[in-house]
């Protein structure tokens, strides 16, 4: 038997509930389907409860600046209230209930299941067949990408989840790969007390941002105690039973655990993509509608589009597609201003193009920058005030292409930058500006008076 439905969702991650949420409230019969849990990785294992635990490390390094500010102090860092805190306010001990009934609420019909596109406008899920009159929308995620590294399959590694779920600090931690996730979680271990050494085998720390960035971040680990290890290869994992040890090079290092974060990987192969004439190896082919090219009915949203693995990518997608299905007057998705913060600290904020891909482009570059510290608000803040603000411009528009906001509260400064980006808010506007003082944010216009120069 097929069901004749008017929207099928598969996968119900941060984009994709948004999308069955809001078209099942406009009367449409919807039905979504979700293998694991309602709302993804980023409420169960990512966003929410990394910034938990970022929150608590975060605390526990201020304590430790007390001394000579403020008189003196003493912390005794303890994971118990963190650990349960996850389970209690940000996960619900890992269980949706209170998503999926959200979802049926608002008059949408859920499928706890695997699904497989069946041809156009069908769906295979739970063993039924599911026909979409208006429009099937894909939002699967990606899932962890792990290195095929002699003798890491079959050990106990840790991926972000495994990280995340722990009620112990390891002894000694070591993480593979220096991208947001690995340079957050290595921070927070150790400031729990965890002997921690980062292994990366790019030639700096967070290599999607400003190399800039990736070297003060490591300046500032060096400081903490934590290993980095840059323009690395581990040749192979060996794990006794009880320990791990990375051939890196010279001595092997070892660990109690080891932490998985090389990166993230699209896989469509399980939904059969290539039912509908697409590859399941690479990310689905959008237009500016997110409608996939070459098949009708078809949409998608967030990681599987290859347009940013970012919840807030996924949200701001979602938007367009449910105006598209629905009919409603649609602003076409717009990727020259994507914002990104990595949440250590100092927090690494950017947004937009980068110096070197700029010039790649053949753009007429400027460059500004302001070190944080050498601001009125970096001065004052004094421990842990590192960081700067870094401007891309296109000269010959008199614009700014892209912006790297680095310091105690990057992320947030970066939201003046990432409008300046994307409405194109002439450099001479920005200049003429009245910025309060003293802020954080007064350091972009520091790096404006750079760029002058």
């Amino acid at each position: 038997m097929t069901e004749q439905v008017d929207v099928v969702v598969v996968g119900l991650g941060p984009g994709g509930e948004d999308v069955a949420g809001r078209l099942a409230a406009a009367g449409l019969d919807v039905v979504g389907i979700e293998a694991e849990l309602v709302g993804g990785e980023c409420p169960y294992w990512g966003c929410i409860p990394s910034k938990m635990m970022i929150r608590a490390a975060d605390l526990v390094a201020e304590a430790g600046r007390v001394d000579g500010m403020a008189g003196t102090a003493s912390v005794v860092p303890d994971w118990a209230p963190v650990a349960r805190r996850i389970r209690d306010e940000a996960t619900d001990d890992w269980d949706d209930t209170v998503a999926v009934e959200r979802f049926e609420g608002k008059g949408g019909r859920f499928v706890r299941a695997g699904a497989r596109l069946a041809g156009p406008g069908r769906v295979v899920a739970d063993g039924r067949t599911f026909e979409a009159s208006r429009a099937v929308v894909l939002s699967t995620g990606a899932r962890p990408w792990i290195p095929p590294i002699a003798g890491l399959a079959g050990t106990p590694y840790w991926t972000n989840r495994d990280a995340v779920r722990t009620e112990e600090v390891p002894g000694t931690l070591v993480v593979l790969g220096g991208g947001a996730i690995g340079v957050e979680l290595a921070q927070v271990f150790a400031r729990f007390g965890a002997r921690v050494t980062v292994v990366e085998e790019g030639p700096h720390l967070v290599g999607q941002e400003e190399p800039e960035a990736g070297l003060l971040l490591a300046e500032v680990f060096a400081a903490e105690g934590i290993g980095v290890r840059t323009g690395v290869s581990v040749g192979a994992v060996h794990h006794d039973g009880t320990r791990f040890a990375l051939d890196v090079g010279g001595a092997p290092l070892l660990a109690d655990r080891v932490l998985v974060a090389t990166g993230r990987r699209v896989d469509l192969s399980e939904v059969d993509v290539a039912s509908v004439g697409l590859d399941p190896a690479t990310p689905l082919p959008v237009d500016d509608r997110l409608r996939v090219a070459g098949v009708d009915r078809l949409w998608a949203v967030g990681d599987v589009t290859g347009k940013g693995a970012f919840t807030h990518m996924a949200k701001y997608q979602a938007d367009v597609v449910v105006r598209d299905i629905l009919g409603d007057d649609v602003v076409p998705a717009d990727y020259r201003a994507v914002p990104r913060v990595t949440f250590t600290d100092p927090e690494i904020a950017s947004v937009g193009t980068g110096e070197r891909a700029a010039r790649a482009r053949g753009i007429d570059v400027g460059v500004g920058t302001a070190q944080v510290p050498s601001s009125a608000r970096g001065w004052i803040h004094k421990a842990g005030n590192a960081g700067f603000v870094k401007l891309v411009a296109d000269r010959g528009h008199g614009v700014l292409v892209g912006a790297t906001s680095v310091g105690p509260t990057g992320g947030e400064v970066l939201s003046m930058l990432t409008l300046a980006v994307h409405a194109e808010i002439p450099v001479d506007v920005l200049r003429h500006m009245i910025y309060a003082y003293p802020t954080f944010h007064r350091a972009v216009e520091d790096a404006l008076r750079d760029l002058d120069a």
